[in-house]
């Protein structure tokens, strides 16, 4: 883990009566483009509000950017930007002047906020919409708009709540484009929350998973995707029960499914190996069907109920 994180929180825990929406929360996040994901109520955004201190917590320890928030959480917030899930418009406001309030909002000077609001929306593909009111905006503009006020003060840390809520492909596929290029061209760190494991594959770096309120899963894209082994599901006839103790006797663990196909461990990067192991021994399937992605299969153990920490 990298030795100064930007996000670190221990035992961090929220309650809302005798719901437990974040329970215990450990977690060391390096610099870079982080995936925050579970499904919608998982406490995503809980954990945002907590470590924001926009929600107050029950018990645990929080440090952004290397400070504790309970000491430091003002002078830490100012270098943080915040892209809710919610619409966070004023009604009346044109795109430029919103942005550039929020810039004051921060703390920067007039003039300043006003040319740093104007170089924002030119990131974000803001052309002479940015002199409509804002509260005429389509979806796709006001997320662009979201995350130009987030980025207005330079802050060297970005949450971006459920960007991509309520876009089409075409919306979707901008916003995660530009969300890229936050980290990689201005290397502002950024936490990505959503419920879309295809926003956080894109994109991110470092995934964390959440369900039920605690941590399932944390590691980078990279090792996630490593942890099971490759499997494939053989359609076939006839010879189930001798194909499955070749494939016992070959070292590749298998059982037969409930739709009468077998799985099977067969632990290699692709299936051309176990094409020819079937080959081979004369063996002629139907169908050979790759496994799933490794990471969307660790997602959907990790929402079973009763799923525990990876």
């Amino acid at each position: 883990m990298a030795d100064n994180p930007v996000i670190e929180t221990k035992g961090l825990r929220k309650q809302y009566g005798s719901q437990t929406v974040l329970d215990g929360i450990d977690l060391e996040l390096p610099k870079g483009s982080i995936g925050l994901l579970g499904p919608n109520g998982a406490g995503k955004s809980t954990f945002i509000k907590c470590v924001l201190q926009l929600h107050g917590k029950d018990d645990g320890t929080v440090s952004l950017l290397g400070q504790d928030i309970d000491r430091h959480g003002r002078e830490t917030r100012k270098r943080i930007g915040y892209a809710p899930e919610q619409d966070c418009h004023i009604p009346g406001m044109l795109g430029c002047e919103y942005v550039t309030y929020c810039g004051e909002l921060s703390g920067m000077p007039f003039e300043a906020a006003r040319q740093r609001a104007h170089e924002m929306l030119d990131f974000v593909g803001m052309g002479q919409e940015r002199y409509r009111k804002v509260d005429t905006y389509s979806t796709g503009m006001k997320q662009r708009v979201k995350i130009a006020q987030a980025l207005v003060h330079d802050p060297d840390l970005v949450f971006l709540d459920e960007p991509t809520n309520g876009l089409d492909p075409k919306g979707q596929a901008m916003i995660l484009e530009l969300i890229e290029r936050i980290w990689k061209e201005s290397e502002i760190s950024v936490v990505l929350s959503s419920h879309l494991l295809h926003d956080v594959d894109r994109i991110c770096e470092r995934i964390v998973i959440i369900a039920q309120g605690s941590v399932v899963a944390h590691d980078t894209l990279a090792a996630l995707k490593q942890r099971r082994k490759a499997e494939a599901e053989i359609v076939i006839g006839q010879g189930k029960e001798a194909l499955m103790a070749a494939l016992a006797n070959k070292g590749w663990p298998n059982r037969l499914l409930s739709n009468g196909n077998v799985k099977v461990e067969h632990g290699e990067s692709s299936l051309n190996p176990l094409i020819a192991f079937m080959r081979d021994n004369d063996f002629s399937p139907l169908e050979i069907k790759e496994s799933p992605d490794a990471l969307n299969e660790l997602y959907l153990q990790a929402l079973k109920p009763g799923s525990q920490p990876a």
